[in-house]
């Protein structure tokens, strides 16, 4: 008999046949996630889930779900799965890097973009037929290119949005990470490693890619938005919870910084009401990876790590390999 597995949002239709193939599959078809009571149903006798950032794997889920020995997210971040807990109980955790760096980076740097040139805000200002008139200062935004471009993590996605900046708008490019990078790749990235205060004070254009994690819950806040100049841009394309979105409407409103591009939010998909009513801030939902491609790549591999963690091969991108192992 072929394993059991649970892929708990549509999917497409080659990844369903792969997975076919091999699982005896119970697919949700719907948009909406899954709540909790149901996707605890849904796991019941089941080996496998092939989930999106949205299912959230707790300890509880998996005392209740006891055959489950293989979760895999068609996401990069993995903040929704409790990675302790299923290393403890020996349940292999798989994610889907790399295949979206390049999709993400240019999103991001479009969303910089936008955020600089305050393109939302003249869209609507045009749809609304306010556009009467031509003035010298009218719409004027802040400069991209020869500006500080400062990044606040500096994984994959950062270095490939530091190359557009650098490259691509010769930005002078700064960034702060948990750990400092090579010296060969910084100066293939022409990027200048500074603090965290250093960082938040010298950016034109302040880009958030760091992961989150309890550490990294509203390093962004009012103290480090108050570093800022009021001409600087913040954008973020990590995750929501890394700003403090009540602090940062404030400053908004107020001016204190001159706008904000956000892409992610937190308890998305609710936006902090705050956040609507602002001219200065471009709100896109949560679509940086959203190329056709990349999302067919994203969730090929998801398919491809749980195919191979039920069949007893290593998967391609573990996240807990010592359940391998063991």
């Amino acid at each position: 008999m072929k394993p059991k597995i649970l892929v708990a949002r549509r999917a497409p239709a080659e990844v369903m046949d792969k997975l076919s193939a091999h699982f005896d599959v119970d697919a949700v078809q719907g948009e909406e996630p899954l709540g909790a009571g149901e996707l605890r149903a849904r796991l019941q006798g089941k080996a496998g889930a092939y989930i999106t950032g949205t299912e959230r794997i707790s300890a509880e889920l998996l005392d209740a779900c006891p055959d489950l020995r293989a979760v895999c997210t068609m996401s990069v971040g993995y903040n929704h799965i409790d990675l302790a807990a299923c290393t403890a109980r020996r349940v292999l955790v798989t994610n889907t890097p790399d295949v979206l760096t390049e999709s993400t980076a240019d999103f991001g740097f479009a969303l910089l973009m936008a955020t600089a040139r305050r393109m939302s805000e003249g869209e609507r200002l045009l749809r609304d037929g306010l556009w009467k008139s031509w003035a010298w200062d009218f719409l004027a935004g802040s400069e991209v290119h020869g500006t500080t471009l400062a990044i606040l993590g500096m994984g994959r996605i950062g270095q490939a949005i530091a190359r557009r900046g650098r490259f691509g708008f010769g930005m002078n490019v700064i960034y702060h990470n948990r750990s400092r990078l090579a010296d060969d790749t910084e100066a293939e990235l022409g990027a200048r490693y500074v603090s965290k205060y250093e960082l938040l004070r010298q950016a034109d254009h302040l880009v958030l890619v760091l992961p989150y994690s309890a550490e990294s819950h509203h390093c962004v806040a009012a103290a480090e938005i108050a570093l800022m100049k009021p001409t600087a841009t913040l954008v973020n394309v990590a995750r929501g919870g890394i700003v403090d979105e009540d602090a940062l409407a404030a400053a908004l409103r107020e001016r204190r910084i001159a706008a904000a591009g956000l892409d992610v939010f937190e308890g998305e998909p609710r936006v902090n009401p705050a956040l609507l009513t602002l001219p200065n801030v471009v709100l896109t939902p949560h679509i940086a990876s959203a190329t056709l491609p990349t999302r067919v790549a994203m969730a090929q591999l998801a398919a491809d790590n749980l195919v191979a963690a039920l069949t007893s091969r290593p998967p391609p991108t573990p996240l807990n390999p010592e359940v391998l192992s063991a």
